[in-house]
């Protein structure tokens, strides 16, 4: 009997656990922007607790930290913006030499048996329909006026949701700490685990700010590689490298492909290839040298979690889940090491009354 119960509960729990999945993946317009709010709320928490000791009110401390934040993200705009255009014009260019190595492809193929001439008569056929094919693709909704206005109110919308929850949280984050400790422990344990909450709070804005001055040292390097490799906005790509690297494994791999298209757009030959093998490189020594050593195995984190965590999170929300799946992983992991802490001591204090 104990064990149909038990079997009951779990399937409730799992029940629950899709709903849950289910809802935030169905109502991504709303949860998005206010997972990125939180996350952000907690790593800006050390900066919220400067403008307190310095005798601001929570209010204006989380009024600072919100201008600041939407300074820095349409600076990151106003920084991608030229590079964009730049692969978008570098384009035709690209796709011009791609056609010329499957030609040469093609005219060794030619070479061969009777078959591989019929296969490569096939493929020309094909390569001469593609461009006029890739003519008559319209253009985009997003590049028209139309596209850009009907886009338009819901990213608005999304910004003013992400504001909203990031002030509102800044502000209060106090009372809703108090608040958790309220339901989830008992009157004798409320101050110790507020204390632990905050603690955790301490813990992941401690891991983003190392992470981000990784992030800063592989842009760096990756800018001036690239500038001694002569490719066009060097200092451009070391800037997308440093926000990319925040996605582990897709933003990466992303910059990777973004770099072959710009080293096929800028050189020729096997030099093409240069800039993306030049990160790649450099990812290596950041991945398995740099944060290991800086990080440490006290946040290091599972690498099948990392990808779980990412392929929910991008599943749940996109992009932005790529960039909150982390932080928000992290930071359950501490706070259950930290609740699992407080267990074993609230068990010794009850048997030392008894």
């Amino acid at each position: 009997m104990e064990k149909l119960q038990r079997a009951s509960h779990l399937s409730v729990v799992f029940l629950a656990v899709v709903a849950l999945f289910v809802v935030l993946s169905q109502m991504q317009a709303i949860t998005a922007p206010l997972a990125l709010a939180l996350v952000t709320g907690v790593v800006l928490a050390p900066i919220s607790d400067f403008w307190e000791r310095r005798g601001l009110a929570p209010s204006t401390g989380a009024l600072f930290n919100l201008f600041l934040t939407m300074i820095l993200l349409s600076l990151m705009g106003l920084v991608f913006q030229p590079l964009v255009q730049e692969l978008v014009r570098q384009a035709p260019k690209v796709w011009s030499d791609v056609q010329g190595v499957v030609e040469s492809t093609r005219s060794l193929l030619r070479g061969l048996t009777a078959v591989m001439r019929e296969v490569s008569d096939s493929m020309v056929e094909q390569a001469k329909a593609a461009p006029a094919a890739a003519a008559a693709e319209p253009a985009l909704p997003v590049e028209t006026i139309g596209g850009v206005l009907m886009v338009a109110p819901a990213i608005a919308a999304q910004a003013m949701v992400f504001a909203g929850a990031l002030f509102f949280f800044l502000m209060t984050r106090t009372e809703i700490y108090s608040w958790a400790a309220r339901q989830f422990s008992g009157p004798t344990q409320r101050g110790e685990t507020e204390q632990r909450l905050r603690a955790a709070e301490r813990r992941v804005s401690r891991y983003f700010v190392t992470i981000t001055l990784i992030n800063a040292g592989l842009g760096v390097a990756t800018g001036l590689a690239l500038q001694l490799l002569g490719l066009p906005g060097a200092a451009l790509w070391g800037f997308m490298a440093f926000v990319l690297n925040f996605i582990p494994y897709v933003g990466p791999v992303t910059l990777v492909a973004a770099l072959v298209f710009a080293g096929v757009a800028a050189f020729d030959g096997l030099r093409s290839f240069l800039p993306a093998l030049a990160f790649v490189s450099l990812n290596v020594v950041e991945g398995q040298f740099v944060t290991p050593s800086l990080v440490g195995r006290s946040l290091s984190l599972n690498p099948l979690l990392i990808f779980v965590a990412l392929v929910f999170g991008i599943w749940l929300w996109g992009p932005i889940g790529g960039v909150v799946a982390i932080p928000i992983l992290l930071w359950v992991l501490v706070l259950n090491d930290m609740l699992r802490e407080q267990k074993p001591a609230a068990q010794q204090t009850s048997t030392v009354a008894v």
